[in-house]
């Protein structure tokens, strides 16, 4: 059986689905059309056929978009794939819509609603409009967070039998183990791992730290990241005030989440956020938004603390809430953090269950 995938990013399909794809290359050929950027090499060992497919991510161009469907349609010509797996929003509709012009079994992975189901007026109902589309015959539509799923059904994007609800893209116990927690008392380091944008709540971020260090208090921001948006200024800025270090885009985060004591993912919006389960399947307390996709990942006062997103004061005293810990109780929230992950968001699990609900429409 030959199986194609779509995304907007080869680093993301090899970081968050190897685990499914070497699942899916034991019985059948798998193809990968996405942006080759990072880990390329790495899918491409694994034994994956890659395809170059560039995707605007950010842009609603209906130029680039038109020509992107085209794409799809003539590489689902080319190899008559008996099974298509699309990952966000652009491939989700345009790669759905391919699939139904050319008769081809198709599943969909909502990622997370995107900046356009934020906003109210014409771009959200567009959206809506085109996924009803391009949904309609989805052999399977798995979502990240119930928040998702039920928006999805009760606005009649899909019907309810299509969906199938995921614990997020799971992580990876065996590569993500439990890290001796960070011996420095007093100099605590803030950690903050993801796309460099005003939507991950980077802005407030900056703006809390700032407060922190204007109160006297001894901590650091560790960023690593790529910039999606015009931030490159700015965290020079910071780096030679001394309290930011910026690390750009890493294939491994780990010797990141080793030096840290805390995670901080301040998101207005997410699917489910993989850097929080990461980090907390590393045994770092993790402080995030209180909104679906970033709430589930921890217990709040026993693994991590709730922030509210867009609210900076908020985060601010959040914050000062974790400095003020003692010491071992911060150690015992990570620790308590990596039990967390590893009862609800083991990998093997949802990987088992992406397979099940791919095999069987009556298992969704």
């Amino acid at each position: 059986m030959k199986i194609l995938l779509l995304a907007n990013a080869s680093e993301g399909l090899y970081r968050f689905r190897k685990e499914l794809i070497y699942d899916l290359l034991k019985q059948h050929t798998v193809y990968a059309g996405v942006p080759l950027t990072f880990n390329k090499e790495e899918l491409a060992q694994m034994g994956v056929q890659l395809i170059d497919l560039p995707v605007d991510r950010r842009g609603m161009n209906p130029f680039h978009d038109f020509k992107l469907l085209k794409q799809y349609d003539c590489e689902m010509k080319r190899i008559r794939p008996d099974l298509v797996i699309t990952y966000t929003i652009k491939p989700n509709i345009y790669g759905g819509i391919a699939c139904r012009k050319n008769k081809v079994s198709y599943a969909a992975n909502i990622t997370g609603l995107g900046t356009a189901f934020q906003k109210r007026g014409l771009i959200r109902i567009l959206v809506k409009n085109m996924y009803k589309i391009a949904l309609r015959k989805a052999k399977v539509v798995f979502f990240e967070n119930s928040s998702n799923k039920d928006f999805f059904v009760e606005n009649h994007i899909i019907k309810k039998e299509q969906a199938c609800l995921l614990n997020g893209a799971g992580v990876n116990l065996d590569q993500f183990k439990y890290l001796q927690y960070p011996e420095n008392k007093n100099n605590i380091i803030f950690l903050f791992i993801g796309r460099i944008m005003r939507e991950k709540g980077i802005d407030e971020l900056f703006a809390a730290m700032k407060l922190l260090l204007k109160d006297g208090y001894q901590c650091k921001l560790n960023v690593v990241g790529g910039c999606e948006e015009n931030y490159e200024s700015i965290l020079k800025q910071y780096e030679q005030e001394g309290w930011l270090k910026y690390y750009g885009y890493q294939n491994n985060v780990i010797p990141f989440i080793r030096e840290a004591h805390c995670f901080v993912l301040p998101s207005w919006h997410e699917g489910m956020a993989n850097t929080n389960l990461e980090c907390a399947a590393c045994g770092r307390p993790v402080i995030t938004s209180n909104i679906p996709g970033c709430k589930e990942a921890i217990e709040d006062k026993k693994t991590g603390l709730l922030c509210e997103p867009r609210n900076m004061k908020n985060l601010y005293s959040t914050l000062k809430i974790f400095l003020a810990l003692p010491y071992e109780e911060k150690k015992e929230m990570g620790i308590e953090a990596r039990k967390y992950v590893a009862q609800y968001f083991d990998k093997k699990d949802v990987v088992r269950k992406t397979i099940n609900a791919l095999k069987n429409k009556e298992s969704v």
